[in-house]
């Protein structure tokens, strides 16, 4: 009966040495948690990466097999167009700029109206 309560208590020794170190030693509970969510931060990470490098790559595969692409490229990138093509330009009529020292002027003209009650 002696060597039982022995047992016993090496026993509840051993688990709380264990429950301790699962608890606060090196690579507890806690810093597996962290773990965990670092490796999902990465996972999504490496997704959105993989997609983008998914993106590149059929760029690239689409201007080395295809014109079409390089032609649009050429055209709006570089504002190349094919001979025999007529360029057009449309311009919007903007309102005309004052002139830097008017302009200066009718600042200072304005601010003091607003100074004065």
């Amino acid at each position: 009966m002696r060597d039982w309560r022995w047992l016993l208590l090496v026993l509840a020794v051993l688990l709380a040495l264990l429950q301790y170190r699962f608890w606060f030693g090196p690579g507890n509970s806690g810093e597996v948690m962290m773990l965990e969510a670092q490796v999902a931060n990465q996972k999504r990470d490496n997704e959105g990466l993989q997609q983008r490098n998914d993106a590149l790559a059929a760029e690239v595969k689409d201007l080395k097999e295809g014109e079409a692409a390089i032609e649009e490229r050429a055209r709006s990138e570089l504002g190349m167009i094919k001979p025999g093509e007529k360029f057009y330009r449309v311009v919007e009529n903007a309102p005309a700029a004052r002139p830097a020292a008017a302009a200066a002027q009718a600042g200072a003209h304005d601010a003091a109206q607003e100074v004065v009650p």
